[in-house]
């Protein structure tokens, strides 16, 4: 059933409170972030028993050994990516579909992969109701990308990865940036990659993180010994 007005108030007041308090405290300044975060309900795309605490300071958990980032990590990675309505973006990691979202609003149009099939099932469903914009999912090796929609003007990459992909780089735009968490669990940094006019590329890192492992071929392999995704 959906939130009746009463609830969607509360919501909304909520939202507001963690773009001010989370966000806007902590350096987060572009006004179309902060507008995205503060119309994307976060709590469409967490389970329902974790509605209450959508927006605190924190990642959630979504099954599969998944997470659903937190707040200021989705705002500080769409600052980091400067993205512009208008912008083709690819997303690695989609999750739930909350991060996508946040993109699509933004930009109008986003590119998704998720290698768990549960959850790009959950995601497409979860993006469809939110209405944010074309979003398309689909399930894969998030480390190769989605080169048949290539080039992209923004990529922004849920799991940490041994270093950069390179597929990912091959796939950004002329002036296109990649944000990607790099390095091993426990020293992941943020790292964006723009790949300026001549062809060269940028490089500059950002404080520590800790996401999840990217797993696939260009990232790192699959431990779980073949456990089923859907599971």
């Amino acid at each position: 059933m959906p939130p009746g007005p009463a609830e969607q108030g509360e919501q909304a007041r909520e939202r507001a409170t963690m773009v001010r308090d989370q966000l806007v405290t902590r350096g987060i300044s572009d006004p179309l972030v902060l507008q995205a975060m503060t119309e994307v309900p976060r709590e469409a795309f967490v389970d329902p028993g974790m509605a209450g605490r959508a927006y605190h300071d924190t990642p959630l958990p979504i099954g599969h050994g998944q997470t659903i980032s937190q707040p200021f990590i989705v705002a500080l990675m769409a600052q980091m990516a400067e993205l512009s309505p208008g912008d083709r973006v690819l997303e690695i990691g989609a999750g739930c579909g909350y991060a996508a979202a946040v993109y699509g609003r933004i930009t109008g149009q986003v590119w998704a992969v998720e290698r768990l099939p549960a959850l790009a099932a959950r995601a497409r469903t979860a993006l469809d109701r939110s209405g944010v914009g074309k979003v398309a999912v689909r399930c894969g090796d998030g480390s190769l990308g989605w080169p048949q929609e290539a080039p992209f003007d923004a990529i922004l990459v849920a799991a940490g990865s041994p270093c950069m992909p390179q597929s990912l780089i091959r796939q950004l735009a002329d002036g296109g940036r990649l944000v990607a968490p790099v390095g091993p669990d426990a020293a992941q940094q943020l790292v964006r990659t723009r790949r300026l006019p001549d062809g060269s590329l940028e490089e500059d890192r950002h404080p520590a993180v800790r996401f999840v492992p990217l797993i696939g071929a260009e990232g790192w392999p699959d431990m779980s010994g073949g456990a089923d995704d859907e599971g």
